[in-house]
């Protein structure tokens, strides 16, 4: 894949661009995305916060409940209300999940492990040659080296993150 590569919301008030590709893309089949979206599954593409560049709009950052009880904010176009990123109680603002369906050519980032298989819709087929988990997983084993090398460079920014929780 090329990059960079752009997204944005509905109306395009909100524009994003990113640089390279992610750390991984998430594929959640967990009752609570399925609700949150409105769909069969929730896609995100998880990056460091300052690698999504923002080009246009400032988004409406809205706390909204989880599974976990930690919550998440989800990040909307103030005017057509989209999702465009989500970030979650683990490493809040240092790490966006950006929603693959607001990218310009979605097609371009397919899952790279399916999460939380075990409430999935019973019609959604997943992949044999894609990773997937009734629950979560152990990072190591699923990540890239190079995901799991940026991911080491954020721990002190998330660590100080969840100490400020504290």
């Amino acid at each position: 894949m090329t990059y960079p590569i752009e997204g944005g919301c509905g109306c395009s008030y909100i524009r994003y661009r990113l640089a390279k590709a992610p750390m991984i893309v998430h594929c959640c089949h967990c009752r609570w995305c399925q609700r949150e979206s409105g769909a069969a599954f929730a896609l995100n593409a998880m990056y460091e916060a300052d690698e999504v560049v923002n080009l246009s709009g400032d988004a409406d950052v809205v706390n909204t409940p989880s599974a976990s009880g930690s919550g998440q904010q989800i990040a909307r176009c103030p005017k057509c209300r989209v999702a465009i990123w989500s970030h979650y109680a683990g490493s809040g603002p240092v790490t966006k999940f950006v929603r693959v369906g607001t990218l310009d050519n979605p097609d371009l980032m397919a899952p790279d492990v399916h999460i939380f298989t075990g409430t999935k819709q019973p019609w959604v087929i997943i992949p044999s040659n894609v990773p997937a988990f009734a629950e979560f997983y152990e990072r190591e084993a699923v990540w890239s080296a190079e995901a799991l090398a940026r991911r080491l460079q954020l721990m002190p920014q998330i660590e100080a993150y969840q100490a400020a929780l504290r």
